[in-house]
């Protein structure tokens, strides 16, 4: 077996061969670093603008070291060494970080840091659109405790709002935008005990519904909570998992439909084909639930298809602006999984995302904010050299185990092996798989979150005042004040609003989403 102290060689020779020529001369830096000096300076030129529009990208679990590793695999997959990669996000001149802790947990979950981040005030693990005033799992503790999202707040000042997600659309993170729920878990009155549905408290998909009848753009998975109990699904026909599970036997489809105006053109699609077929121009509301997985109601996961396609449309006049809130899910999902492949390229899609919002909007009247809701005890390390694969070895043996390891590792999760009463020897299995599961320290089904803080970009009007370390909960109320809705109003004079056309929360999601994000 080759030592350890070779290996770390080799990969020193391997490393200073992938430096580029150019980076060899000081003066390459000099230049970069006075460029950026000169960017750092016209900041001092602060946007005060109202935001006529405001867009939040969420990338759930999206840590900073996931960040990182997501710039290093987008120059990775342009054939460059990665780690010089700028991504969508590392452009925004203004960063802070976010402080994730709910009220009752030190390490958060997607619910009570959806809470904050959408609704302005913190809340206890498990609980959504509720104070900390709240318990979870007691529905007698949440009448006088519900507290409205930014959403609310846009539809109450006249805007057009929007909820994407590629996970199901009553998950933890976008219900918080319009339902108030004890407990994430109340999908439909299924989940609910019968405690709960006697006291009088509603699912979150029937919230959905009702609480927000006006909501133009709703698109995610998790059709099944929306139907009678037992209906079979119009793509699963023969899996009884994906039929419908509502005890109350209602056709939440239905009656969203019924809500709408008639003079209002509602659509609600499943498949490619007919969001293909839509015309924008002739569509006020949308309803998109599209492929969702039978055992799930989660979106497929798209990461490993290859770039999307993306369908665009001309801009669309919207006199008031809208909020849109787009959920990058499924980063969460890769790493409970352990499948940090999976989790990477769910982030680089997300970023593609977020250049082509940048390409259709304006920095003089759009504020767009990217963050995660929490993090996840995922990193990498071990001394790769330059250019290092991110799925790759780390350029070295254990000292004490003789065996190699990959660069990517988990603090805890499935990824835990144990082969002969040793650890398992990487080098025997494919771990650039698109399903590998990564080492992990500590042996659990599901990895968990991170406890860190978060990073927050921002651009646009008002981003400066995302700066320095925050709590999580001050992110709406920067959104809000910059759009002149919500509590924040009195520095808003009556003709401040930004002028001049925008493109429509319809037609800009069109653009957004990769096809392949959807089907």
């Amino acid at each position: 077996m080759i030592s350890s102290f070779l290996v770390l060689a080799v990969g020193a020779c391997l490393s200073n061969s992938l430096v580029p020529e150019k980076e060899k001369d000081p003066n390459y830096w000099r230049v970069q670093a006075q460029q950026t000096l000169k960017n750092a300076l016209e900041l001092q030129n602060l946007n005060t603008n109202v935001a006529k529009n405001v867009i939040m990208f969420l990338g759930d679990g999206m840590g900073v070291s996931t960040v990182t590793a997501a710039r290093i695999l987008k120059g990775q997959l342009h054939h460059r060494p990665g780690e010089e990669t700028r991504l969508e996000m590392d452009h925004f001149p203004f960063v802070a970080l976010s402080k994730t802790y709910n009220t009752n947990a030190q390490v958060p979950d997607s619910a009570g840091t959806a809470t904050a981040y959408l609704c302005g005030v913190k809340a206890n693990e498990g609980t959504v659109g509720v104070s900390a005033a709240t318990e979870r799992s007691q529905c007698n503790t949440t009448q006088g405790n519900e507290v409205t999202s930014i959403l609310r707040w846009a539809k109450d000042a006249g805007k057009s709002v929007g909820v994407v997600t590629t996970t199901r659309v009553n998950h933890a993170t976008p219900s918080a935008t319009y339902a108030h729920s004890a407990d994430r878990d109340w999908y439909s009155d299924n989940e609910m005990p019968p405690e709960a549905l006697s006291q009088g408290c509603k699912d979150i998909a029937y919230q959905l519904m009702h609480n927000i009848k006006d909501i133009e753009v709703i698109m995610g998975g998790g059709r099944k909570y929306m139907f009678p109990k037992n209906k079979t699904d119009v793509e699963y026909e023969m899996d009884d998992k994906a039929r419908g599970t509502r005890l109350d036997g209602l056709n939440l489809i239905d009656i969203w439909k019924s809500f709408k105006p008639r003079h209002k053109h509602a659509h609600y699609i499943w498949n490619r084909t007919e969001l293909l077929a839509l015309d924008p121009r002739a569509v006020d509301y949308l309803l998109g639930d599209c492929l969702s997985l039978p055992k799930k109601g989660y979106l497929v996961w798209r990461g490993m298809k290859g770039r999307g396609t993306y369908g665009s449309s001309p801009p669309l006049s919207s006199l008031e602006g809208f909020v849109l809130m787009s959920l990058g899910g499924r980063i969460d999902h890769g790493h409970h999984e352990g499948k940090a492949k999976q989790a990477l390229h769910e982030a680089v899609e997300m970023d593609q995302a977020i250049g082509l919002a940048g390409t259709m909007t304006s920095l003089e009247d759009t504020l767009t904010v990217v963050t995660a809701d929490h993090s996840h005890v995922f990193t990498f390390g071990g001394y790769t050299p330059r250019g290092n694969s991110i799925f790759g070895l780390a350029p070295m043996l254990s000292d004490t185990d003789k065996k190699p390891f990959t660069s990517i590792l988990y603090g805890n999760g499935p990824g835990y092996k144990v082969v002969g009463g040793e650890r398992e020897n990487v080098s025997m299995v494919d771990y650039a798989h698109n399903n590998y599961q990564a080492q992990s320290a500590v042996p659990l089904r599901h990895e968990t979150h991170g406890g860190e803080d978060v990073a927050v970009f921002a651009k646009g009007p008002m981003a400066h005042l995302l700066h320095g370390v925050h709590e999580q909960n001050y992110i709406p109320h920067v959104m809000a004040y910059a759009a002149c809705i919500g509590a924040n109003r009195d520095h808003c004079a009556p003709d401040s609003s930004a002028s001049g056309p925008s493109p429509g929360p319809l037609l800009l999601l069109l653009a957004l989403l990769p096809m392949s994000t959807l089907f």
